[in-house]
């Protein structure tokens, strides 16, 4: 393995042993007020649920692309195993519309985990993108699985620790967080095969602010008295330009499939 290989591996086993060095993270019962709680058309909370439709709409128009790329040329990739990554990816923003619309109709800790499932299997699934192009291809399709059977996993302990009265939301917290810091480095360390990285830069600083501002909102907008729907931003959307045609391989583009 090269220096760089040793070094994100290096900056992944800290942030799991800084993580774990904190006692265990319940899960806070205000997460579930939200700034907006009108119903209309007899649906509670009716803006927080039905803003999930455009997280269907990207997932399926991004499911659409992956699956005719391949035979797009240009607009396609490099080798053709790097779609399965963005598959899932997109698989997981299409079911996030199901997950998080029946949380936001029942918002209790029970629901919440169909409203993580789907964001697990979507962060996951984009490292093992990110990891295929710029790494291995080889490797980022053998993590693809492992990466997302991890993700779903952290949410269904957190689910079970938060039943027995002992949440902890730390190996969640890993999936989610820790997946924006192996992105950030893995674009920081290994050069790209395609263009136009600036996009998953600003995916990535979306997906980290999407928890904070939640939160920010929900309090100026209660001392505002204003609403505003949680989900009115949409981070997914940003890995769009990561796919479209403006997405051809970089002049200097290496084999489909280096080592580490």
């Amino acid at each position: 393995m090269t220096w760089r290989s040793w070094v994100l591996i290096g900056a992944i086993l800290a942030a799991v042993f800084i993580v774990f060095l904190f006692p265990a993270i319940p899960q806070s019962e205000s997460y579930h007020n939200f700034a907006d709680t009108r119903a209309l058309l007899g649906i509670p909370n009716c803006l927080n649920v039905l803003s999930n439709a455009f997280f269907l709409l990207v997932g399926l128009l991004g499911i659409r692309f992956v699956l005719r790329a391949d035979t797009q040329g240009a607009a396609g990739f490099v080798d053709s195993r790097e779609r399965w990554p963005y598959f899932a990816f997109f698989v997981g923003v299409a079911l996030t519309a199901f997950g998080s619309g029946y949380y936001h109709l029942r918002p209790n800790d029970h629901t919440l985990v169909w409203d993580r499932i789907p964001m697990a299997i979507g962060f996951m699934a984009l490292v093992a993108a990110v990891v295929a192009e710029r790494i291995s291809v080889k490797l980022g399709a053998r993590l693809l699985l492992p990466l997302i059977v991890v993700g779903i996993g952290s949410v269904i302990y957190w689910d079970v620790t938060q039943t027995r009265d002992h949440g902890d939301l730390r190996p969640y917290a890993i999936a989610q967080f820790g997946s924006l810091l192996i992105l950030l480095l893995i674009v920081a360390l290994f050069p790209p095969r395609y263009t136009r990285t600036s996009d998953l830069i600003r995916l990535t600083r979306n997906l980290r602010s999407r928890k904070g501002s939640r939160s920010r909102r929900q309090a100026r907008l209660r001392s505002r008295s204003l609403c505003q729907r949680p989900h009115a931003e949409t981070p997914w959307c940003g890995n769009f330009g990561l796919l479209d045609s403006a997405h051809a391989p970089a002049a200097d583009a290496a084999q489909s499939d280096r080592g580490c």
